[in-house]
Formats: C-alpha cells, sequence, structure tokens
C-alpha cells in the first residue's frame, strides 16, 4: 500500500503542479514498476501497453464519434435544434432557457462533448434570451448545465473511454445512460420554472408559435433525428457493433454537412485536423493511465482497501456514497478526465467485489463528471461560458450554475438509491 500511497501522492502534486496528465501518469506509472519489478519488467509493461492500445480495434469508436460530432457542429445544427425547441416551449416562463436544455440534449446526442455543447449553444442560445430579458444567470446557467448533457445521452466520449478502460460493453453503457439523460433534462427544466417562478422577470416568456412555424422549425432538424435513431438503433438492435455505428454515424453527419453546403476543402481538412488532434490527446491521456493502472494493480491498495471494508462491516451503499462524495470534491477542483482516469485504477476493483454493475457505476461517474464540469472554481464549462461572454462577471455564472449543480446532485442520488433507472434500458434491450 505504501507504494501507491506515494504514487497517488507524486500523481496529484504533479497534477496541481500543471504537468500534463498523460506525462504525469504515465512517468508515475512507469517509475513505480520500475521500483517494484525492475526496469527490464517496467519498460516491457509500457512498451506492450502503447503497442496494444495503438492497435487495438475497439478505440477506433474514439475518433469517429469526434469526427461525427466535427461535422455535425460544422453543418449547424445547434440553431435549428435551438429553433424547434423555442417554438415548442418558448412561450412559457423560462422557455427559452427550457429551450435551450432541450437544444443541448438534441445537439448533444450526435455530438458527445459536453464543451463543444456549451461553446456552440453559448453563441446561438444567448442572444436570443438577452433579447428577451433574460437575466445573465439564468441564461449563463442553463448554457453551462444544459452543456454537460453532451456526455451523458449517447453517444458520449467519456462513457467510450470509461468502457475502454474498465473493458464494459459500450452499447450497454449508452442504453443505460438514456433514461437518466431524459430524467435529468426534465428536473433541469423543472428548475428553471422553478426560479422564474421565484422571479418572473429572471426569464419572461417569449412569444408563442402558430404550429405551422412548428412544423417547419421540426422540418429542420429530421436529418439529425435519423442520424441519432440509425445509429443508436443499429447498435441497440445488434445490427452493427459500437465502432461500426461510429463510422456510420460519421459518415452520415458528413453527408448531412455536405447536404446542408457547409463544406469545402479547407474546412473538411480543418475539421480532419482538429479531430486528429483531439484523437491524439485522448490516446496520449489514455495510454498513461493504463500504464498507471498497471502500476496500481501491482500494488496491494485495491486489495487492502476491500479488506478495510470488509473488516469494519462497512456497508457498500455507505462505500458509494463515499466514493461519490470523493468524486464531487475533486471534480470542484480538476478537470474531470484527469479525475476519472486517475481513480478509475483505485476505485473500479473495489465497486465491482461489493456487487455493484460496472454499467451503473458508468452511469454514476459521467454525472460526477457532469458536476465537476459547473462546479466552482474550474467548472470547465463555466469557463467556456465565461471566455464567451465577457459581458457576464465570473460570479454572475457561479451563481446561475449553482441551481443546477445541485440538480444533478439530486438526480445523482435517484440513480445511487435507484440503479434500475439506468439499468432498466439494458437489460430491455438484452444487451
Amino acid at each position: 500500500m505504501t507504494e501507491a500511497t506515494i504514487g497517488l501522492l507524486a500523481m496529484l502534486i504533479m497534477a496541481f503542479a500543471r504537468v500534463p496528465l498523460a506525462i504525469s501518469m504515465g512517468l508515475v506509472g512507469f517509475s513505480g514498476l520500475w521500483w517494484m519489478k525492475g526496469m527490464n519488467p517496467a519498460m516491457a509493461s509500457v512498451t506492450s501497453t502503447v503497442y496494444e492500445a495503438g492497435f487495438e480495434y475497439t478505440l477506433s469508436v474514439v475518433p469517429l464519434f469526434i469526427l461525427m460530432g466535427n461535422f455535425v457542429t460544422r453543418a449547424g445544427m445547434s440553431r435549428e435544434l435551438y429553433r424547434a425547441a423555442y417554438t415548442l416551449v418558448g412561450h412559457f416562463r423560462g422557455g427559452l432557457g427550457m429551450a435551450t436544455v432541450m437544444a443541448c440534449a438534441g445537439f448533444g446526442s450526435v455530438c458527445g462533448s459536453s464543451i463543444a455543447t456549451a461553446a456552440t449553444m453559448t453563441k446561438v442560445a444567448f442572444p436570443s434570451m438577452k433579447e428577451h430579458g433574460y437575466s445573465g444567470q439564468l441564461a449563463a446557467g442553463s448554457i453551462a448545465a444544459g452543456g454537460t448533457l453532451g456526455i451523458l445521452i449517447p453517444p458520449s466520449t467519456i462513457l467510450v473511454i470509461y468502457g475502454l478502460v474498465t473493458e464494459t460493453n459500450i452499447g450497454k453503457l449508452f442504453a443505460a445512460g438514456f433514461l437518466p439523460g431524459l430524467m435529468t433534462v426534465a428536473m433541469m427544466c423543472m428548475t428553471i420554472a422553478f426560479l422564474t417562478w421565484r422571479d418572473p422577470s429572471s426569464g419572461p416568456a417569449a412569444e408563442r408559435s402558430s404550429w405551422a412555424e412548428r412544423l417547419d422549425a421540426l422540418k429542420d432538424v429530421w436529418l439529425v433525428a435519423v442520424l441519432f435513431v440509425v445509429v443508436m438503433g443499429g447498435i441497440y438492435g445488434g445490427v452493427f457493433t459500437t465502432t461500426e455505428g461510429a463510422g456510420i454515424g460519421a459518415f452520415g453527419a458528413f453527408v448531412i454537412a455536405l447536404l446542408r453546403r457547409s463544406l469545402n476543402f479547407s474546412i473538411t481538412l480543418e475539421i480532419l485536423t482538429d479531430s486528429a488532434r483531439t484523437t491524439g490527446m485522448l490516446f496520449m491521456i489514455l495510454v498513461g493511465a493504463l500504464i498507471f493502472a498497471n502500476f496500481m494493480n501491482f500494488t496491494s491498495l485495491p486489495t487492502d482497501l476491500k479488506n478495510l471494508i470488509t473488516t469494519n462491516n462497512i456497508s457498500p451503499m455507505t462505500v458509494m456514497v463515499a466514493i461519490c462524495l470523493i468524486y464531487i470534491v475533486l471534480g470542484a477542483a480538476m478537470e474531470e478526465l484527469s479525475i476519472v482516469l486517475l481513480t478509475l485504477p483505485v476505485f473500479f476493483p473495489i465497486v465491482v467485489s461489493l456487487g455493484f454493475d460496472p454499467v451503473w457505476f458508468g452511469i454514476i461517474i459521467v454525472l460526477v463528471v457532469m458536476i465537476g464540469l459547473i462546479s466552482p472554481p474550474v467548472g470547465m464549462n463555466m469557463f467556456v461560458v465565461r471566455n464567451m461572454l465577457p459581458e457576464l462577471s465570473t460570479a454572475t455564472i457561479f451563481k446561475g450554475v449553482m441551481p443546477f449543480v445541485y440538480t444533478l446532485i439530486a438526480v445523482l442520488g435517484l440513480l445511487v438509491a435507484f440503479p434500475d433507472i439506468a439499468l432498466f434500458l439494458p437489460r430491455l434491450l438484452k444487451l
């Protein structure tokens, strides 16, 4: 346990010193293996990990979903999704905030990135809310919180990474995220309704759209709906694998962008370059995490923690609540992907040994990451919104997101208390 404790402390020190995550995890993992097993076994383990990760077929799902999201973003589907939601609920008090959350859910379902969803919807939704007299707090809070839905509603980059690291079926993870995603959308909209009930001036109602306008708006989003149904339906129905579905999704998004005349040679090259850059970054982090996980597996930490729980007769639910609290605290101070990859080698063996479903735990992880994305002081979504809206102060955005932080904590509590919310759909589909 001593080696693991020293390794974790070294990781935390390097993380707070702003050392890139991939380097710090890989370096600590390699040094730990060298210390425990010697130079030659450490070199063999690291080279094997790098080689196997680079040639792992299932990892190709990552760049394909990233490419799919980039094509959809370039096609400008965010505006059509927001307009469709606007025509449906904009006439309610707080309706534009609700429309923002709904559009974020729709865009996230084909984008898979929280930060990209928040950045895109800031450009689309904030001008409309500002024009209708929405308070800066409610506007910024609904955008930042709605953006987190991009990693819960499938496809989700975080769920893909979790599935690859823990060897959990990605199709099951996608199915498990669907109902919690819809529940989160509903609870965020309820939060907006409550906030505008308390202060009607913060989110006045917009004009009511006619049914003709609603049908016209819905016509603009049918391509996205078809793409989502084809990709997710094919995966859930067993027509093709997750990797094949990602490839079909990327090609479909490319076709949509072509039909909308959003592409030329330079833009396509830019999309491919950006996708390759993002993929390279994620792969480096993943390789570093795998090296670090190999080191942790050689230590006695997971076994010692299991024995500690067994010896003291600590209930499994108490352990799960403690793990969730640790994630929430870390999420307020560290970048989210870093937390997931740093802690999985420690927590995942404990969770599985206590009899919890790894698919359910994956959704719990995503929800905690969502909380971290909008938690002060370093919630990434908050700072994305802050950078794009310099007229709003950091304090205004902090105040705007806090009601949604409480909402996500409530969703997390419901999933901890009722795991079947996440597991019902995978069981129904027999994945």
